[in-house]
């Protein structure tokens, strides 16, 4: 087992012990300590009572975090013609059609979001296996598919975040940079629980939302008080 950083066993004693504290109070505890080199991303993950491998009961849905993620964004758009010069203009870092088709079947993903207008959905179709275990497919239902590709890109750019739930039911996103404000993490925060509470499926049963806990990049995580996760 490798041994722990002075950092790190620091981190982890200040953590012992702790959970189900208050959203501000975790926020406070995971800036405290995330002491990289680098500015670390807050991340959180929401354990819900789901099975992802039902049709009725997948979690899936998109949030406008209000005070962005404090992540450069690369965007990938799927278009031809007009649409194509609208989504560079629009800041869309890579646009094309067949060529970037064959750019990610090489193996080349350099971007963290892709759109489609929806004539170009037959040939996104093709790169299913490539971007779909990636989180990248482009989707109608979180507005990646669209005609309104400046919106999107937009969007995407501006604090955007996709979620969806894995096989074991767990939702994961960044919600911020550890050197953000706590009261701004907390407002992410709250953002993103509300919007996976409202994607809630028809098929859930029982508890929902079974347990939310945040950490940076580097650090432990700790678990939240759910009553504190609540939208003020």
């Amino acid at each position: 087992m490798a041994k722990l950083s002075k950092k790190q066993a620091a981190a982890r004693a200040a953590f012992d012990g702790k959970s189900n504290l208050s959203v501000e109070e975790a926020v406070k505890l995971v800036k405290d300590n995330a002491t990289a080199k680098f500015d670390e991303t807050v991340e959180i993950a929401m354990n819900l009572g789901v099975d992802p491998r039902h049709a009725d009961q997948m979690v899936r849905g998109v949030v406008t975090l209000p005070n962005g993620t404090g992540k450069d964004v690369r965007v990938a758009v799927f278009a031809r013609g007009p649409k194509a010069d609208e989504a560079r203009a629009a800041g869309a870092d890579i646009v094309g059609a067949e060529d970037l088709m064959e750019t990610i079947q090489s193996g080349k993903i350099e971007f963290d979001r892709c759109i489609a207008t929806p004539d170009m959905m037959p040939l996104v179709g093709r790169l299913g296996k490539i971007l779909g275990p990636r989180n990248l497919m482009p989707n109608p239902k979180v507005g990646t598919v669209t005609m309104d590709v400046k919106a999107a890109v937009d969007a995407a750019k501006g604090g955007e975040v996709q979620f969806k739930a894995e096989k074991a039911g767990v939702v994961h996103a960044g919600v911020g940079k550890a050197s953000f404000e706590v009261e701004k993490l907390a407002q992410n925060i709250r953002a993103f629980v509300d919007a996976v509470n409202k994607a809630k499926p028809s098929g859930a049963k029982g508890t929902y939302v079974k347990k939310v806990s945040i950490s940076s990049t580097m650090g432990p995580g700790v678990s939240l008080d759910l009553t504190s996760t609540a939208a003020e």
